[in-house]
């Protein structure tokens, strides 16, 4: 059995990876003349250009989605799915000024940049859907059948309107949450010493560098994922998550939801208790603990960057098969949580007492189950596509979990044979 195919390019994406780091180095060494904003779309750049002219030369022919022979223009079509585009961004205007959670300044860097961009996006989407309409196989797509029923012109097609919904449902919830992370994250490169003189004096030192690199990598490759959902880049959303369990599991583990649930039902770590305290004064096992857990979060970025532009939660936007998704189909889910029990080490209570690490590692454990939920949830939905039944069916085979297996199962057939 054959691996399928990946949607993305693992040698394209490490130049967007390369890409983001030489830009972020560059941010790192100058003054703070460059705003949160304009370092932002700086990275975003880096990143995202390099995997759109690469795949655009080298895998335009696999990819392509849209016919490169035009059709005539229709003026009309075109006007209707624009309107049903500026409706979507008007209903997401007013969800965002009715809800309090985005009235804060927690908020504040994803305003400053969405604000200016906004007659940009206006103006833009008129020569995109100009473009992209002539060259769809079916261009009366989901804004068409919107478009027309705010015209009262045509039966609503419910599920067609509905994932097109959902698709910015997904957006609107997680593209604020990313462009915060990120511009916290690039602020913090912004005060790191980033030598290798600095780094290399001690551990710990590496260990806060790396942890900070990882996660702005994953957060980089997330927020370009969510703001690119392009049918012309081949990155638009071919399905979103349509049952509500799948979309409770995912949203419960991001704020606001996660602050709320984490500090009344899932506090694991109320000790503050973590390993760098347990194992301080021996080297050795801080070294090797340490590194198991930069490992891990090495896996989780890396399986961000698999996805090159096309991110995003809840939704379906090609099937990933490479890089960590060779060894498993939740790279990302079991390294992340390994982590958590690595650092929180809820197992180990600072005063030693037995109920109190019961009850840390139980709530772990009902986090682990929701990552758990997650992955469900996501096979289920992408179990529609051909392509996932064949990915699964190979990783059932070939993945880490079936190797592991496999090798279990020798070792004690030979020793029950040994002992009978």
């Amino acid at each position: 059995m054959k691996r399928p195919e990946s949607a993305t390019s693992l040698t394209i994406n490490l130049f967007g990876l390369l890409s983001f780091l030489a830009a972020l180095y560059y941010l790192a060494q100058q003054d703070s003349a460059w705003s949160n904003t304009s370092k932002i779309i700086l990275v975003s750049i880096a990143l995202a250009l390099p995997i759109i002219l690469l795949e655009a030369i080298f895998r335009r022919p696999k990819l392509l989605t849209l016919k490169t022979k035009k059709q005539p223009v229709n003026i009309k079509r075109i006007a209707i799915k624009l309107l049903a585009l500026y409706s979507i961004w008007g209903l997401i205007a007013f969800i965002y000024w009715v809800f309090p959670e985005y009235h804060g300044s927690f908020y504040q860097p994803y305003w400053a940049l969405l604000l200016p961009a906004i007659p940009w996006l206006i103006a833009l989407a008129i020569p995109y859907f100009w473009f992209v309409d002539q060259r769809m196989e079916k261009p009366e797509d989901s804004y068409y059948h919107l478009g027309q029923s705010l015209l009262g012109k045509h039966k609503l097609d419910k599920v067609a309107v509905i994932q097109l919904l959902l698709g910015w449902l997904v957006k609107l919830f997680f593209l604020p949450l990313m462009v915060v992370y990120l511009n916290n994250n690039l602020n913090s490169f912004h005060e790191y010493n980033t030598s290798w003189a600095y780094l290399s004096q001690n551990f710990t030192r590496a260990y806060d560098f790396f942890w900070l690199l990882f996660f702005t990598i994953d957060l980089a490759f997330v927020t370009v994922g969510y703001m690119l959902t392009l049918r012309l880049f081949d990155s638009h959303i071919r399905s979103t998550e349509p049952t509500v369990l799948g979309w409770v599991s995912a949203i419960i583990c991001y704020q606001p939801f996660m602050g709320a649930l984490s500090t009344l039902y899932l506090a694991y770590n109320l000790d503050n208790y973590t390993w760098g305290a347990w194992l301080e004064g021996n080297d050795l096992a801080y070294v090797i603990w340490g590194s198991i857990i930069i490992i891990s979060l090495f896996i989780y970025a890396m399986a961000s960057v698999m996805f090159g532009i096309r991110f995003s939660n809840l939704t379906h936007r090609g099937i990933i098969t490479n890089g960590p998704f060779r060894y498993s189909k939740h790279p990302a889910y079991l390294s992340k949580n390994l982590s958590w029990w690595m650092i929180s080490i809820p197992f180990i209570s600072q005063s030693g007492d037995v109920a109190e690490a019961i009850r840390s590692s139980s709530m772990l454990l009902v986090m682990n189950g929701i990552y758990y939920v997650r992955a469900k949830t996501e096979e289920r939905h992408l179990m529609r596509d051909p392509v996932y039944q064949e990915y699964a069916a190979w990783i059932d085979q070939h993945g880490l979990f079936a190797k592991l297996k496999r090798t279990l199962g020798t070792f004690l057939g030979k020793n029950k044979a040994k002992i009978t």
